[in-house]
């Protein structure tokens, strides 16, 4: 069944003296037009429609709006105040995979880390994968998709996977299950965002 959204309405005398709650809206039966309310004002802010705006502000005629005519520094300023911060993202070369305390990789960057990441990538077929595969469903010992801590000091950016001397293994790629892996069968690459 379709569903129907039906604000308050009413006459211009019936809106006129109504003080709708802060951002509620009323339809004026009188004039066919929508006002907002504001929660203070008696009648609220009646909205023009199209067919209404005959003159603009400066007393000209009005012409339909054209994007292309807002000024470059409105965007400009708009886009500064408002926009994400630029992520960068960088990967570290293909390490050897060992049974250490930890694996680290240290990225000649000078800013914290926002997130980072250690995956697999296969080197031989081994657990359903192939020469080149890329895994993030792995784990170390009895820990599932291990995170690396990040670090900062004056040699750069250190990313660092603890180990615990324990054996790797992944998510075997048909059927889900824990697999050992051999650590000559693969590699290891950290991924920062920054």
């Amino acid at each position: 069944m379709t569903r129907v959204l039906q604000i308050r309405r009413g006459t211009a005398t019936q809106n006129d003296n109504f003080t709708g709650l802060s951002g509620e809206l009323s339809f004026d039966t009188t004039a066919n037009t929508i006002r907002v309310h504001d929660g203070q004002t008696l009648g609220g802010f009646e909205l023009a429609r199209k067919d209404q705006v005959t003159t603009s502000p400066d007393g000209g005629t009005t012409t339909e709006f054209n994007i292309n005519s807002v000024d470059p520094s409105f965007w400009s300023s708009l886009f500064e105040t408002y926009s994400a911060p630029t992520i960068k993202i960088t990967e570290s070369n293909l390490s050897m995979i060992a049974n250490v305390s930890y694996l680290e990789w240290i990225f000649s960057i000078s800013s914290a880390a926002k997130l980072a990441r250690a995956v697999l990538v296969c080197q031989t077929p081994e657990a359903g994968y192939s020469i080149g595969d890329t895994v993030s469903a792995f784990g170390i010992g009895n820990r599932t998709n291990p995170s690396p801590n990040t670090f900062l000091d004056e040699s750069g950016l250190h990313v660092r996977l603890l180990v615990a001397s324990e054996n790797f293994w992944v998510s075997h790629k048909t059927s889900g299950t824990s697999t050992n892996i051999t650590n000559t069968n693969w590699k290891i690459k950290f991924i920062v965002w920054y």
